[in-house]
C-alpha cells in the first residue's frame, strides 16, 4: 500500500468529521468546511474530469493556485490518476512560472482562477490546455460526476513511481525540478506523524492545525499530507494580513512556521507593550533581561523574582493573545532561526521545534524531539536516515527520503548524488547527543584575498541581533582584503557602525566587517532579490549593487 491508499482510507474513516477548512473575512468565518467524505467526493469529481482529458500515466500536470480545499482535492486527484503533480507558486512572476513549465512540459495546467491562467497564457502563446478550478468543482460538476464513484479504480503507486516535481528556489541560476517518488513521500509521512505523536502524547480527538505556508513548497505539502493521514482538522489562512487573528480563531495545537513570521510576532509584542507602558512593561523588560542572564549562566539576585512575576502576570496574557490556549509547539523550518528568537519563545513558555531539510530530501532530514529541544540546533536525524559530514563540513545524507534526481538534468543529478549520498551544500556540525546545527551554505562561503574561508550567515545573524530596525544584512568580500556588509531597513549609519563595533569585538581580525552600505529598498521576491521562499539571492544582490560594493572597497566608479 502507498501513502495515497492510507490517506484515502483515513478520509473514508473520518466520515463527516471536518478535515479541512478555510478562514475568510473579518470574523474569521470558516468557509468551505470539508469533511473526510466531502473531500473524497471532491477528489472523485476532479478525477472524472482528468480522466476525460485522455492523459497518460506519468504525464505532468501543473497546479497553479493559492492554498484552498480545492487545491488539496486536485493534488490528490492528480496523483490518484497516475499523473505527476507540478505545484507552482501563485505569487511568482508568470515569466518564471512559464520557464518551469517549459522545462517539464505539462500536458495540462490546473489554475485556481482566471487571473493566474491569463498570466500564463499572455507569456506563453503555445501553452498546453488549461483547466480552471471552477470548471472542475463548480455546481454542474458536483451534480454530474463522470465516473470514479467513491474513488474506485485509482492508479496504484509503486514506491519508485514519481508523484511530484517541485521546483527549487534557484538562489543562483535557474530553478531545477526535484522529482519525488511515492516511496520518498511515504517514508516521510511516517516520520512526521511519529514526531507529532510524541508532541501530542496520544491526546484524544483530532489534532487542530493552522496553516498559511503555500502548499507548493515541499515542507508545507508534507504537512498537508501528514494532517490528512492523521485525520487532523487543518485550518487554512487565506489572507496573510490576518494571520494573527486567524491563529487565535483556529486555536491550533501546532503551526508550521518560517523564521520571518516568528520575528514579526516577537517584534509586535515588544511594540505593543512599549505602547502600553506602566508596570506591565517594567516587569516584561526586567524579565527579558533576567532570561538573557539565565541563558548566559550569570543570574542576578532578583532575576528569579522578575521571571516569576512575568510568568504569573505577563507571559500568560502574551501567549493567549499571540497563539491561543491550546498550542503545544511552533514548528519552524525553511530557513535558519535566530537563536535569540527561539529563546524568546521559550521564555514565554512556547516550545519552538526546528526542522531541517531540503526539497531533495523530501523536505526533512532532522526534526527536534519534543521531549528534548536544544536551542540553536535542529534536532537529530529522522528515522532511517544517515547524515554525516564530508569535505568542508558539508552535510551529506543517505536514505529513503533522498530524491532520485532532477527532472531532465542528468549532469546536475550526478553532481548532487555521489556514491549514494546527497550533497546538501550546507555546512553543519553535530554534538555528542546527535543534534545537528546548520552553520551556513558551502556556496555562500566568502574566500578573502588572504585565503580565509568565512561562512557569512552566523555573522549576518549577529549583526541583525544587534541592530533593531534592520531587515537584512548581507556580507560580501570574495577575493577582497576584508568583509563588507549591505544593510536594509530603518537604520542610521551611526547605529549600523555601533552594531558592527559590538560584533567585531568578538571576532578574529579576518572576520571583522570593516565597511557597510545602507540600501534603501529591502530585498524582496518582487524586486528579484529573494527566492520564492524568502532566501537571499546573493549573486543577484551582488550584481544589482555592483557599484555600491565597489565603493566600499575604495573603487571609484566612472561618472
Amino acid at each position: 500500500m502507498s501513502f495515497l491508499d492510507d490517506i484515502l482510507a483515513r478520509l473514508e474513516a473520518a466520515g463527516e468529521n471536518v478535515v479541512l477548512q478555510e478562514l475568510h473575512g473579518e470574523t474569521q468565518q470558516a468557509a468551505s468546511p470539508q469533511s473526510g467524505r466531502g473531500l473524497l467526493e471532491a477528489i472523485a469529481t476532479a478525477r472524472a474530469l482528468l480522466s476525460a482529458k485522455g492523459l497518460k500515466r506519468g504525464d505532468r500536470c501543473a497546479l497553479l493556485a493559492h492554498n484552498s480545499v480545492r487545491w488539496a482535492a486536485m493534488d490528490l486527484a492528480i496523483m490518484a490518476e497516475g499523473l505527476i503533480v507540478v505545484p507552482l507558486y501563485a505569487r511568482q512572476a508568470p515569466a518564471e512560472l512559464v520557464a518551469m513549465m517549459k522545462d517539464c512540459s505539462p500536458a495540462l495546467i490546473c489554475c485556481g482562477d482566471t487571473v493566474l491562467r491569463d498570466g500564463i497564457v499572455q507569456n506563453w502563446s503555445e501553452a498546453p490546455p488549461q483547466l480552471l478550478f471552477e470548471d472542475v468543482f463548480g455546481p454542474l460538476q458536483r451534480t454530474r460526476r463522470m465516473g470514479h464513484p467513491d474513488n474506485a479504480g485509482y492508479k496504484q503507486l509503486a514506491d519508485s513511481d514519481p508523484v511530484t516535481i517541485i521546483y527549487t528556489s534557484g538562489t543562483s541560476g535557474e530553478a531545477k525540478g526535484v522529482v519525488l517518488t511515492a516511496g520518498n513521500v511515504g517514508h516521510m509521512l511516517g516520520c512526521t506523524s511519529g514526531r507529532l505523536d510524541a508532541l501530542m502524547q496520544n491526546k484524544p480527538g483530532q489534532d487542530r492545525v493552522f496553516h498559511y505556508l503555500p502548499f507548493c513548497f515541499a515542507g508545507s505539502w508534507i504537512m498537508l499530507l501528514t494532517c490528512l493521514l492523521r485525520g487532523s482538522m487543518l485550518t487554512l489562512n487565506t489572507d496573510l494580513s490576518k494571520i494573527a487573528s486567524d491563529i487565535r480563531a483556529a486555536a491550533p495545537d501546532y503551526i508550521l512556521n518560517v523564521p520571518a513570521l516568528l520575528e514579526r510576532m516577537r517584534k509586535a509584542v515588544d511594540e505593543q507593550l512599549w505602547k502600553t507602558g506602566g508596570v506591565v512593561l517594567s516587569i516584561y523588560g526586567r524579565a527579558k533581561s533576567a532570561w538573557v542572564r539565565k541563558q548566559e549562566r550569570q543570574t542576578g539576585f532578583a532575576d528569579s523574582m522578575w521571571l516569576a512575576l512575568a510568568n504569573a502576570m505577563v507571559f500568560p496574557t502574551i501567549r493567549k493573545k499571540m497563539i491561543g490556549s491550546n498550542l503545544k509547539a511552533l514548528i519552524c523550518g525553511s530557513a535558519p532561526l535566530n537563536l535569540e528568537t527561539q529563546l524568546y519563545f521559550m521564555m514565554l513558555g512556547i516550545p519552538v521545534l526546528q526542522v531541517y531539510g531540503l526539497t531533495e530530501t523530501t523536505a526533512i532530514c532532522t526534526m527536534d524531539d519534543p521531549s528534548h529541544v536544544e536551542a540553536g540546533r535542529v534536532g537529530p536525524a529522522i528515522r532511517g536516515i544517515e547524515i554525516r559530514l564530508a569535505e568542508n563540513d558539508e552535510i551529506v545524507v543517505r536514505g529513503p527520503n533522498v530524491f532520485p534526481g532532477y527532472w531532465d538534468r542528468a549532469h546536475e543529478t550526478a553532481k548532487a548524488l555521489r556514491d549514494g549520498w546527497f550533497h546538501t551544500g550546507d555546512q553543519g556540525e553535530v554534538d555528542a547527543a546527535a543534534n545537528w546545527r546548520i552553520v551556513g551554505r558551502i556556496k555562500n562561503l566568502i574566500v578573502l584575498g588572504s585565503g580565509h574561508n568565512i561562512a557569512p550567515e552566523p555573522i549576518e545573524e549577529e549583526v541583525l541581533r544587534n541592530l533593531p530596525g534592520a531587515q537584512q544584512v548581507v556580507l560580501v568580500g570574495n577575493g577582497r582584503g576584508y568583509l563588507s556588509a549591505v544593510v536594509t531597513g530603518d537604520v542610521t549609519r551611526e547605529r549600523v557602525q555601533a552594531a558592527l563595533d559590538a560584533v567585531n569585538a568578538g571576532l578574529p581580525h579576518y572576520k571583522q566587517v570593516r565597511a557597510f552600505h545602507i540600501y534603501s529598498e529591502p530585498f524582496s521576491i518582487e524586486n528579484g532579490l529573494l527566492t520564492a521562499n524568502g532566501k537571499l539571492k546573493r549573486d543577484s544582490i551582488s550584481a544589482r549593487l555592483k557599484d555600491e560594493i565597489e565603493e566600499m572597497y575604495g573603487v571609484k566608479q566612472a561618472s
